[in-house]
């Protein structure tokens, strides 16, 4: 029973950075998934799967999981190459505008 300790990411859909995105702490999967035969759902014993605890710092997780006795692995998130650069719906309209006019 090993856990992930990561950094969630937002939502692809998302256009902001939103809030803070805290740490989480998810369990692995001990016992692969079966189809349950009468119904033909996807059930699993393994209910540890479905615990996603949430942390602020990646040392409160860390913390949380050797007072637990729970072997971890920390997985960093990767940084930030995409610089966003500030636009806004005036800029189309400037004179000194580089480009072509597309509207």
């Amino acid at each position: 029973m090993t856990a992930r300790i990561y950094r969630h990411s937002t939502s692809v859909t998302q256009s902001g950075p939103g809030t803070a995105k805290p740490w989480r702490l998810d369990f692995d999967i001990e016992a692969p998934r079966s189809i349950e035969p009468l119904m033909g759902w996807t059930s699993s014993g393994d209910m540890k799967q479905q615990i996603k605890l949430r942390f602020e710092t990646k040392e409160e997780a860390i913390a949380y999981a050797e007072r637990e006795g729970v072997p971890y692995r920390v997985e960093e998130p990767k940084p930030d190459t995409a610089s966003r650069r500030v636009v806004s719906y005036s800029d189309n309209f400037k004179t000194n505008r580089i480009g072509l006019w597309t509207h």
